[in-house]
């Protein structure tokens, strides 16, 4: 099983591990697109105003491009503890056992527009670019990605549990892969697509898969570890859940 999590745009900063490997990271045959990337986003940040446009943040964010000058000699970090945020609040690494972490680290990947799709443990840099950015050497993200990025995620084995944000599934289909939204039902029963509840229940659900014991492979397999969990999930089709949350 694999859980493919959505990134998020802040980061924790600094880390203690070596320059970023490229050659080291999942899934190597995306390693000509993230050089690209690299390339173009080091590029970028000599030119502090094109930067904060491309990127789409303000003045007072321009230590994003100071973190993008310097993303081929920072420190780095294990993904699953460089990206920060609501999701990851509630997918609460650190209090990850041993036994946990090293499960995580076989069954969770994250999406990246950076680096396509990082494995829990991939040492990476600190940087700023989000999935909708349009960098001027490159254009939008996805025609760069999805030639590449979707293969290279047909070729992963077992289930695949998409809790990607609209924005990173958009880089990469994954057609066989089971689709989770969360919904708000309200006190007569009307459901609604929200955001407000989204990213903590995918990553309580993600915490679920990640330190189960038993590795579901099935949809319902999925849906008995989340209910397990504490979570109200219903089968939504062949391959989709929904989780239900009272408004």
């Amino acid at each position: 099983m694999l859980v493919l999590l959505p990134p998020s745009e802040t980061k924790a900063p600094g880390g203690d591990g070596p320059a970023l490997a490229v050659d080291g990271l999942f899934a190597p045959e995306l390693n000509p697109v993230r050089e690209k990337l690299l390339d173009a986003l080091v590029e970028l940040a000599a030119d502090v105003p094109a930067s904060l446009a491309a990127l789409g943040i303000s003045a007072r964010q321009s230590a994003e491009v100071e973190r993008n000058a310097g993303l081929r000699r920072a420190p780095t970090m294990p993904a699953l503890s460089r990206y920060t945020g609501v999701l990851y609040d509630a997918l609460d690494v650190p209090g990850f056992g041993k036994t946990e972490l090293a499960r995580a680290n076989t069954r969770l990947a994250v999406a990246s527009a950076l680096f396509g799709v990082l494995a829990a443990d991939d040492e990476i840099p600190a940087y700023r670019l989000s999935g909708g950015s349009v960098l001027p050497a490159i254009g939008p993200l996805g025609a760069l990605w999805r030639p590449a990025l979707e293969p290279a995620l047909s070729t992963v084995s077992g289930l695949v549990v998409d809790l990607r944000s609209g924005v990173y599934a958009n880089l990469a289909r994954i057609p066989d892969a089971v689709a989770v939204r969360v919904l708000t039902e309200d006190a007569r029963g009307k459901r609604t697509v929200v955001s407000h509840h989204n990213k903590s229940h995918k990553g309580r659900l993600a915490r679920a898969l990640a330190v189960t014991r038993s590795e579901p492979s099935t949809v319902d397999g999925v849906r008995k570890v989340a209910m397990a969990a504490g979570l109200r999930v219903e089968r939504a089709g062949e391959l989709a859940l929904d989780v239900i949350v009272s408004g």
